[in-house]
């Protein structure tokens, strides 16, 4: 599997270009990133922020695929301090539940950690036909 890889900035989403072509991704890493940080930033993800949710999400008809991320809602709003890393943690594995609900992956697996200041690592496995499939999203906090 591959997919134009996308990956955070200061100022949001990236793409590469090598020798004329987009760079590409193994696995299922551009989803992840989409899943954590897509949608609309004033969005938390939750049925009262159902209105402020990204505009691609209005005629989808299945739930697992529209795009609402409370990782990315809380990244904006609560400080990259230890206590917060759990909270982070479980937002992320709420976001990218549908690879297990929709039967892509058998299993996901997020661990949180602070690297350096103002930056939160987001290690994230996804286990497919007991492949897994390990890399690291960055968000700025």
């Amino acid at each position: 599997m591959t997919d134009v890889r996308l990956y955070q900035t200061a100022d949001g989403g990236e793409i590469d270009y090598r020798n004329g072509s987009a760079v590409l991704a193994d696995g299922l890493e551009t989803a992840a990133y989409l899943s954590l940080f897509g949608g609309n930033h004033d969005d938390s993800g939750t049925e009262g922020d159902d209105p402020r949710q990204w505009w691609g999400n209005v005629d989808e008809t299945e739930p697992s695929r529209k795009i609402r991320s409370e990782t990315q809602f809380l990244l904006q709003g609560i400080s990259n301090a230890p206590a917060n890393l759990l909270r982070l943690q479980d937002a992320a594995q709420r976001d990218l539940a549908w690879l297990v609900n929709d039967a892509i992956a058998e299993r996901v697996a997020v661990a949180v950690s602070v690297p350096t200041l103002n930056t939160v690592n987001f290690a994230i496995e996804i286990e497919i036909e007991s492949t897994v499939y390990r890399f690291t999203l960055a968000g700025a906090a």
